[in-house]
């Protein structure tokens, strides 16, 4: 767990916005951490989403969750980094149950979801403390078999049906998401390390997986490739082969791998 540190300059416009907001509609004391790239080494302005969690005194009220719906679309209209901004809202009573869902705004909009094992043991590894208390001391650790069972119905609940839908793997956040998912939850699983976006490319190569959709995803994310214009059309269709005639037998093998020697 780090303090706060420098950032890019519209990045630290948004924090300081944000903070100023939150210091306006929060009930104090709060405290607000950064997980995800942000914390973790691998981010980049405009690309990478803002991960936040706040920790407040107690559970939300609908006015003050209102509140915070109208300076999170505030901010938006003032700031278009402000779109990579996600924020869940824990009480201080409740941060020792994974299964609760908080307050969350993501994706410019309210929802309820729960703090995920994932992100409370990047918290703990990594996290960024951008005002008020510690990471340790005040968010619960997460137990290594709570973080892998988290990890393994991720990947068959979520992930392996995902698979049979083909026409989700058109798409750039399909493919990337994916991939890395599955490689960053094979490190995870194999030795309880947490590893970046980036470094999940090496750890993809490493696990045979197809060449040309790790060298696109690649150059799309982190050697300035164009992310949003419209790629030849059979490209998308021969890399969603690709990527799912090597996903789908690699998730099964990773997970009966790793259900067998709990």
């Amino acid at each position: 767990m780090t303090t706060a540190e420098a950032h890019p300059a519209a990045t630290t416009d948004l924090l300081d916005r944000f903070l100023t907001g939150l210091r306006e509609t929060l009930p104090a004391p709060f405290s607000l951490w950064a997980h995800g790239s942000l914390a973790g080494g691998d981010y980049q302005e405009g690309r990478s989403d803002l991960d936040l969690i706040a920790v407040v005194p107690h559970p939300l009220k609908p006015d003050e969750e209102t509140r915070l719906a109208t300076l999170h679309e505030g901010i938006d209209a003032e700031l278009p980094l402000a779109a990579h901004l996600h924020c869940s809202y824990m009480p201080q009573g409740d941060l020792d149950d994974p299964d609760r869902t908080h307050f969350t705004w993501a994706h410019r909009e309210a929802y309820a979801r729960t703090v995920t094992p994932i992100t409370r043991r990047e918290l703990h590894t990594y996290g960024l403390v951008l005002r008020g208390d510690p990471i340790a001391g005040t968010l619960p650790p997460v137990e290594d078999r709570t973080l892998r069972e988290y990890i393994l119905t991720d990947l068959t609940g979520y992930w392996r049906p995902r698979t049979g839908r083909p026409e989700l793997w058109l798409e750039n956040v399909w493919v990337d998401l994916g991939l890395m998912v599955l490689a960053r939850a094979t490190v995870t699983l194999r030795d309880g390390t947490l590893v970046s976006k980036a470094e999940a490319l090496a750890v993809l190569t490493e696990l045979g997986a197809p060449a040309e959709v790790v060298a696109d995803i690649e150059r799309r994310r982190y050697e300035g490739g164009p992310a949003d214009t419209a790629p030849d059309p059979g490209w998308l269709a021969r890399r969603a082969e690709l990527t799912l005639d090597w996903l789908v037998p690699a998730l099964d093998r990773t997970v009966a791998e790793h259900t067998t020697d709990s």
